[in-house]
């Protein structure tokens, strides 16, 4: 079973300004995270953009919705920030894509050692392969409708609300 992965930043990428303070992108850390969970999937990836879902613009998400359209793999994983994912989620059910999207994210950057980046991407890697049809938000090993779900500011959670706890 073929997997397409769209990178498109958050803090998954995002790296650490040891001199300013401030946090940056400079690469996808995907392939690195995949060699260290010894995956044997078939997964084709493609980055997008790096950018922080805060700073996203509709012209991002309509990108991220034909890039899903034209894949030729029917399970495909976004990587995104965790800020305004649920509002691509949103944009892509409207687009009535008939295959397996699941976007998912890290509180924490990956470089940062203590990440939920790995178990997030693992579980989304499992999740695309067994769910239907539809779009999804996963992360904390819990996978949720993309329209009953929101990110809990307060304890750094995502969950579901409406028959989706």
């Amino acid at each position: 079973m073929a997997i397409k992965l769209f990178v498109t930043g958050g803090t998954f990428d995002k790296e650490y300004n040891e001199l300013d303070g401030t946090l940056y992108f400079k690469d996808s850390h995907i392939n690195e995270m995949l060699l260290l969970g010894r995956s044997r999937l078939d997964i084709s990836i493609r980055t997008l953009m790096l950018v922080d879902s805060l700073e996203m613009t509709e012209a991002d998400r309509q990108l991220i919705v034909q890039n899903c359209k034209r894949a030729k793999e029917d399970r495909i994983v976004i990587t995104h920030g965790t800020d305004t994912m649920v509002e691509t989620a949103k944009i892509l059910a409207s687009a009535n894509v008939p295959k397996t999207i699941i976007l998912t994210g890290a509180m924490i950057p990956y470089k940062f050692g203590s990440s939920d980046g790995l178990f997030n991407l693992g579980a989304s890697l499992a999740y695309v392969q067994v769910l239907p049809n539809g779009v999804y938000v996963v992360m904390n090993g819990k996978y949720f409708n993309w329209d009953r779900v929101r990110k809990n500011k307060g304890t750094g959670l995502f969950e579901g609300f409406g028959g989706n706890e």
